[in-house]
């Protein structure tokens, strides 16, 4: 049995591609959103507190935030850990 060549372009471009739906399904999995709260999430901006002057009322809670860049880490380190067979 031979061992195929790799197109190394094919295989980054491929995995680089499916980075946006794994970080997506990643964050709707471990938030428990579904598919229209992400994007609903996504436009959100803060806005003002109409009841506070100067106060915002922001877009994503705390824990949000961090959960969404931890999510980040680990398909960045994912993608970078699968990529390390090119370094070789």
């Amino acid at each position: 049995m031979s061992k195929e060549t790799i197109n190394v372009l094919l295989d980054i471009h491929e995995q680089i591609s499916a980075i946006p739906a794994i970080f997506r399904e990643k964050v709707c999995v471990d938030c428990n959103w579904s598919l229209p709260t992400f994007y609903r999430k996504l436009r959100t901006k803060d806005k003002p507190n109409p009841h506070r002057k100067g106060e915002m009322i922001p877009a994503l809670s705390n824990a949000e935030k961090q959960k969404i860049i931890e999510i980040m880490d680990e398909v960045y380190d994912s993608f970078r850990d699968n990529m390390e067979k090119y370094r070789r």
